[in-house]
């Protein structure tokens, strides 16, 4: 693929926590801070100095550009680790271990997974290397994650990577209904969900509507 066709990676945490946050980002290019954002942005900006260190069972780099034509997607891993291993065939290999930092802690819907996952599938492309393995380090509880890349995570990259493309191609920015991520995120004044969103109806409400756009018996 072309470079201007690859989109970032970090659309795919954007799309699997909220597709409206994705499009207002990715495909408006519209941006706000809050403090939760501003936090993470520095927890990134350390981990991100390039740069390298060298080790006899690992070895670090950061900053590290990542790209898969595949999933049409391109980015930086904050730290990729290669752990050295013995292999019967190839002799000593480094095997490609992802570690992205978050701020805060572990949260539910696996947006943070994705992404990660998307990092080692890009890895996997560009070294020709298995990648089961890879870590999120959380700025709250100073600990590493240990995340296994199994064949439903892939799938769930495959599928996100689909829907970002989608959606950024046909310029659509979604409706989606308010959600409890939506007072944490740094786009809800601009989102309006309360105003955008689409909530669920009721029978009665629904009865109603389609009540009200019935025609007469008599019309044309």
């Amino acid at each position: 693929m072309e470079v201007d066709d690859l989109l970032p990676l970090s659309g795919l945490q954007h799309l699997v926590f909220c597709e409206r946050q994705f499009a207002l980002i990715h495909v408006e290019q519209i941006w706000a801070e809050n403090p939760l954002t501003i936090s993470g942005r520095q927890l990134h900006e350390r981990a991100d100095l390039p740069g390298h260190s060298l080790g006899a069972a690992v070895r670090v780099a950061r900053a590290l550009p990542l790209r898969s034509d595949r999933l049409g997607l391109a980015g930086k891993a904050d730290v990729v680790e290669f752990h050295r291993e013995a292999d019967a065939d190839a002799g000593i290999l480094w095997r490609p271990f992802p570690v992205e930092y978050k701020r805060g802690r572990p949260k539910p819907g696996g947006a943070d997974e994705v992404q990660l996952c998307a990092q080692a599938i890009c890895l996997e492309e560009m070294l020709g290397l298995e990648v089961p393995l890879g870590a999120l380090f959380y700025g709250t509880t100073r600990r590493r994650k240990a995340v296994e890349f199994t064949p439903a995570i892939r799938s769930r990259v495959e599928a996100a990577a689909r829907r970002c493309h989608e959606l950024f191609d046909a310029r659509i920015t979604p409706r989606v209904a308010r959600h409890k991520g939506c007072d944490r995120c740094s786009l809800v004044e601009t989102c309006l969900p309360g105003v955008t969103g689409t909530p669920a109806r009721s029978s009665v409400e629904l009865t109603y509507l389609a009540r009200s756009v019935e025609l007469p018996e008599d019309a044309p």
